[in-house]
């Protein structure tokens, strides 16, 4: 029962610290290059 408890309790301590990480991390940036763009074209109408 107690590496029950032991497990429960170190999966706690890893959610909060994910959440933590998550709030704290800062945030995004948007990428200057790359990614989509819009199509252009008579045949694209």
């Amino acid at each position: 029962m107690r590496g029950v408890r032991r497990a429960i309790l170190a999966v706690c301590f890893g959610v909060a610290g994910a959440i933590m990480l998550r709030l704290v991390g800062g945030t995004a940036t948007v990428p200057e290059r790359g990614g989509w763009r819009e199509l252009e074209g008579p045949d694209l109408r």
